[in-house]
């Protein structure tokens, strides 16, 4: 077969079941994608440029003005691909930056999977959700002017996918029909528990922790207000105070890939200001990004975990740290009620309650018995729900419908 990716960073989403598909040595791959260093041996990139931003726009649409300058480029892009020969049997990819509204022009008749990630509201999400950080009224037409994409996307009349019930329950009642849920899960063979991890000193550049020691991880794209960044920083001194031999890793780049940035600074640096003094920052390392080994090793490594966000896309990381047999504390909110019990596969918490964090945190810490009994689940529960070769299967069985093969 001849499959055709879309994805803005290369990849995306589509590593795992690419990476299956080239066991069959039939299967023709190719992937329209902006630049990037990426590789998979048997796949053919074709780039697109990154459009630039069209400032005489109305600000509501400058994104939606993107996405169609970005899907002009893809559907030339194809047309050439066309010209060549190749004409592909499905088409998958991501509806989020718009590179996929045109190419129903360019291949009438052929089926589209496209990725349907998170339907924009100005209410009973996360707007508004954090007090701290209230949206002006003014900021709503924006916020509805963000589903131009999904609406276009919709109108399409093709087939779509999104990996959660929470998700898919955020489109519109009629929207839902052509959305199905095809759930992501972990590399159980990868993100597993490793117990001698916690027999060995844990390493990252001149920062130790030893296996006497406690530690407590924290991870996140970038560290930010959307994925509770403010929340842990402020639960640091009552943990560090309680637990001298406690010591946390908090992982993050600088940038903000969700919500509002600082004119003048990175969210890091401004609550790092707001608690100066206020804790042993000699035992707090903010290593920015790691590399997916370093990381790996945090997570076996982690005596507790701590997963906050907004009500909004649940991460690859609560799904991997649950793989991984990680003793987690998760923000109380519906996106990750649908992946963990509290009591169970994790304690919950109030997701902006930096003073029900630690005590939480230190529950975890200082409960043997709950803190093993949380790892044993959370590991089941991801044999059950999360392996990876579980969901590629079932992937696999959506484009087969798509293509009747």
């Amino acid at each position: 077969m001849r499959y055709l990716f879309i994805h803005q960073n290369f990849p995306g989403q589509y590593l795992y079941f690419i990476q299956h598909l080239l066991e069959d040595q039939a299967n023709e791959i190719v992937f329209l994608s902006e630049p990037n260093a990426n590789v998979i041996p048997g796949v053919r990139r074709v780039y697109y440029q990154k459009p630039d931003p069209a400032q005489a726009a109305h600000p509501s649409i400058r994104d939606l003005d993107a996405a169609m300058r970005r899907a002009e480029a893809t559907a030339g892009l194809a047309r050439n691909l066309r010209g060549l020969g190749f004409t592909p049997d499905i088409i998958i990819g991501h509806h989020g930056w718009g590179e996929m509204l045109n190419l129903v022009d360019v291949w009438p008749g052929t089926p589209m999977l496209g990725y349907f990630e998170f339907y924009y509201q100005t209410d009973g999400q996360d707007v508004g959700f954090d007090p701290e950080f209230p949206v002006d009224i003014a900021q709503f037409p924006r916020i509805r002017a963000m589903n131009g994409i999904n609406l276009l996307a919709l109108a399409l009349h093709q087939h779509g996918q999104t990996p959660t019930q929470w998700q898919r329950t955020r489109y519109p009642d009629w929207a839902q029909p052509q959305i199905h849920l095809v759930p992501e899960g972990a590399r159980l063979d990868i993100c597993r528990p490793d117990p001698k991890r916690r027999d060995q000193p844990f390493v990252l550049g001149s920062f130790e922790v030893q296996p006497h020691e406690k530690l407590v991880s924290y991870v996140s794209r970038n560290l930010e207000p959307y994925r509770g960044f403010h929340v842990m920083m402020r639960a640091l001194p009552a943990l560090l105070k309680a637990r001298p031999d406690l010591k946390v890793v908090m992982v993050g780049g600088d940038e903000v890939s969700y919500g509002s940035r600082l004119a003048n600074s990175t969210w890091r640096a401004y609550f790092q200001r707001e608690l100066a003094g206020k804790y042993d920052s000699s035992r707090v390392l903010l290593p920015g990004q790691l590399g997916y080994s370093d990381y790996l090793h945090l997570l076996q490594r982690s005596d507790a975990h701590v997963y906050l966000t907004y009500p909004f896309v649940a991460s690859w990381s609560l799904r991997e740290a649950l793989a991984t047999g990680c003793a987690v504390v998760a923000a109380d909110v519906e996106p990750v009620r649908e992946f963990v019990t509290h009591n169970r596969t994790a304690l919950l918490t109030p997701a902006l309650d930096p003073a029900a964090l630690a005590r939480n945190v230190l529950e975890v810490l200082e409960n043997d018995k709950l803190n093993q009994r949380l790892r044993r689940a959370a590991r089941r529960y991801a044999e059950r729900h999360l392996d990876m070769e579980q969901h590629i299967t079932a992937f696999t069985a959506r484009v087969g419908e798509l293509t009747g093969t």
